[in-house]
């Protein structure tokens, strides 16, 4: 028996509204900037280590990190939609957001994130396995140049608008090309659960 995934699965879905409103995209940018801010880093992070690995090579970003009590409406409307998203696209199993939003910037002179995949391979942090990505541009387009998010090829371009949220399996390799122009401001959050069957 050969097994076909059902018409209605995906793995990048991209809300047709946008999930927040120009001034809660402010709103969101004011409380990421005032936190304290931390050059982002890649690698694996360990189970209690929260230090990964700083290599401008593949990332040249700036991040802080939301934590849930701070902004709870925003915690709110995101888990409603990524649960509503899974539901009618992805088909995951057991999701949870254990993890604290990134605000991130991506400033002009280059800054970017090479080509990378949101979980972790070796199975070293599992479980909870990350399943599900999303980003949400907090700026318009029209801010900066460069920043596309591409996804599996160069080329493959996924150009969002503010306050859009993108909601991708976090195994799909992405990444960020350098800003040109402008900053490039965004959220990013992680959507977990047990191993993959």
């Amino acid at each position: 028996m050969i097994y076909t995934e059902p018409a209605w699965k995906a793995l990048v879905v991209t809300t047709n509204e946008p999930l927040f409103t120009p001034e809660q995209c402010q709103l969101v940018m004011q409380k990421g900037l005032s936190l304290a801010p931390v050059k982002g880093t890649v690698g694996t992070r360990l189970k209690g280590d929260n230090i990964g690995t700083h290599d401008e090579t593949i990332r040249k970003s700036t991040v802080s990190w939301i934590p849930f009590n701070e902004m709870p409406d925003m915690y709110r409307e995101i888990e409603q939609a990524v649960l509503a998203t899974n539901n009618n696209h992805f088909g995951f199993e057991g999701l949870k957001m254990s993890e604290y939003a990134q605000f991130t910037q991506y400033k002009t002179g280059g800054e970017h994130y090479s080509w990378h995949m949101d979980c972790d391979m070796k199975g070293e942090r599992q479980p909870p396995v990350r399943k599900i990505s999303m980003t949400i541009p907090l700026v318009p387009e029209t801010d900066f140049d460069g920043g596309q998010l591409e996804f599996n090829k160069a080329g493959d371009v996924l150009r969002l608008k503010q306050g859009h949220a993108v909601f991708f399996a976090s195994f799909l390799q992405h990444r960020v090309t350098p800003v040109t122009r402008g900053t490039r401001y965004s959220l990013v959050q992680w959507f977990n659960g047990p191993s993959f069957r």
